[in-house]
């Protein structure tokens, strides 16, 4: 029982550290000291999707599935959770792609206009 409460807690955190990763530019933009946590967790959730790592949360939570008897599914977390609803055909490499270049993008601008805003702030 306590295994596949842990298990549950993993993908909490890690859908927490995933919507982060989404929006988390735009908490940064109110409070500019997140950038510092911020940047660095879109790096790392750019880098997993170009490069097909899995999240290290992955295995964890599997591993914990097993502990607490329940059948570990197979893939990472993304296919698991998440394409299954957006894309029931699965996540392809071309998809992957797509979502580190969409989480890049979508911070990038989000931070240019914080960059944009701070020049403002400081010539007027």
């Amino acid at each position: 029982m306590a295994y596949r409460l842990l298990a549950d807690l993993i993908v909490i955190v890690h859908f927490a550290f995933m919507l982060f990763v989404v929006a988390g530019g735009l908490i940064a933009l109110r409070w500019p000291n997140v950038a510092w946590v911020h940047v660095p967790a879109v790096i790392w959730a750019a880098l997993i999707e170009f490069f097909g790592w899995v999240c290290p949360l992955t295995p964890f939570e599997i591993a914990l599935r097993h502990r607490g008897g329940e059948a570990a599914y197979t893939g990472g977390f993304i296919a698991h959770y998440l394409m299954s609803v957006l894309y029931p055909e699965g996540l392809t490499r071309g998809v992957q792609m797509a979502l580190g270049v969409l989480v890049l993008a979508l911070n990038g601008v989000v931070y240019a206009a914080w960059v944009a805003r701070a020049r403002r702030h400081a010539a007027g």
